[in-house]
Order: C-alpha cells, then sequence, then structure tokens
C-alpha cells in the first residue's frame, strides 16, 4: 500500500515547500545520473517555524492514512530531527508516541549500543524525508527487526514517484513501490509528484509555472 495526505493537505505542503526553498526548479542531477527539473532538499526546513509546520504535515497525513504504530524510529541522520518534531506534533494534537533514532556508529560507553531514545518494542513506524534507493528502509528494518520489534510502515515527505535505477539502468518500479512490493510495508507520503505537477498547473505565480513543461516531461520519461 502507498497511501498520500489528502489532496488539499498534499497541495499545501507543495506550496510550502516552494516557498521555503525546499522544492527548487531549474536542472538537477540526482544520484541515478539524470537531470531532474526539480529538487527537494528536505535538509533547508532549518528552522523552528518551517521544522514545526513540516511536522504537522506529517503528523495529520499520518492520522489521515489510519496506519496504526506503536513508535517512531529515526535513520540517522534527517530522520532524527524528523522523528523528534513529528513525535512533538502527533502528541500535541492528541497522539503521543515514544521515538528512537540510530548512532551511525556504535558507541562503546554510556548506554552503548547505536540506538538511542525510547526502547524499540512494538509496531514501529520509519520516518524519513524521502526514498532514493530503501537503502536507509533497509538498514533501519534490520535494526529494529534485531531490537525485536516490527517495522509497519514508513512516512516520507516526498514521492517522486519515478523509476529505481541499478547500474544506470532504469527499473519498472520506483523505490516506494520497492518498499512497499518487496520489503512489504505501506508507505506514507505528504505529496508526489503527481501533486507537484498539480500545483504547477494551479499556481499564479507564472515564473514557477513556467517549469510545468518541463516536471511534465520529466514525469512522463521516468515516471511510474
Amino acid at each position: 500500500m502507498t497511501a498520500s495526505a489528502p489532496a488539499s493537505l498534499a497541495q499545501d505542503f507543495v506550496a510550502f515547500a516552494v516557498d521555503a526553498g525546499v522544492l527548487r526548479f531549474g536542472e538537477f542531477k540526482t544520484k541515478a545520473g539524470r537531470l531532474s527539473p526539480y529538487f527537494f532538499n528536505a535538509g533547508l526546513f532549518d528552522d523552528g517555524a518551517k521544522l514545526a509546520r513540516l511536522a504537522e504535515f506529517y503528523a495529520k497525513t499520518l492520522i489521515a492514512s489510519g496506519l496504526q504504530f506503536d513508535m517512531i524510529f529515526g535513520p540517522a541522520y534527517k530522520g532524527i530531527t524528523l522523528a523528534a518534531a513529528v513525535s512533538i506534533e502527533l502528541a500535541r494534537l492528541g497522539h503521543n508516541k515514544p521515538f528512537a533514532y540510530n548512532r551511525k556508529e556504535a558507541k562503546d560507553h554510556g548506554e552503548g549500543g547505536t540506538l538511542v531514545g525510547a526502547k524499540v518494542a512494538g509496531r514501529v513506524l520509519i520516518i524519513d524525508d524521502v526514498i532514493s534507493a530503501g537503502t536507509s528502509v533497509r538498514e533501519s528494518i534490520a535494526m529494529i527487526q534485531a531490537a525485536g520489534a516490527t517495522p509497519c510502515g514508513v512516512s516520507i515527505a516526498l514521492d517522486r514517484q519515478e523509476k529505481a535505477a541499478e547500474n544506470g539502468v532504469d527499473m519498472e518500479w520506483s523505490a516506494v513501490q520497492y518498499v512497499t512490493r518487496q520489503l512489504n510495508l505501506p508507505v506514507v507520503a505528504i505529496a508526489g509528484l503527481a501533486d507537484l505537477l498539480a500545483y504547477l498547473s494551479n499556481t499564479s505565480n507564472p515564473a514557477v509555472q513556467s517549469h510545468a513543461a518541463a516536471v511534465l516531461a520529466y514525469r512522463q520519461r521516468y515516471g511510474v
């Protein structure tokens, strides 16, 4: 299952990401070596107001999805901030959930280990900004299962809805579809490429709207 936010919430999120300078247009090289007409950099949600608003979008999308989970896990590094922020917003909305995250390197003193925060147990939701190749998700699954818990889903900000690439070859599935089909985990995205195209078609900003044709052409070539 792949779920996304209600249409109005997704559109509001895309507008917010553009206004915040997180979603940019131009020509950007992706990890797959493609030239993309847009770039989403969640690291630019870099102040309290923007992070709080981002967390609100995650929380409302998760609540609307109906996905049941007991706690949140944020993979290092971007997932750490996201897990903390979203858990705060969920609590504010009446859904208090514990959270945990991992270190990149194990600590050999103090509490030790690679996991920090609440005890990893029950149904665990993985939270990240995007899914590029599924590597982070697979690593998170391994850590969660090693702790005796059960991964139950993944929440991301943006689903690029484009073909994955392996060794320079385009696959017939996206990274998100790989997670849903091969790893058997539902993915809940705040917005996807379809939402971005809808925003570009309806925006009153001519400078932004001028990128619609390039984004549509990219989707027609690489979309799933």
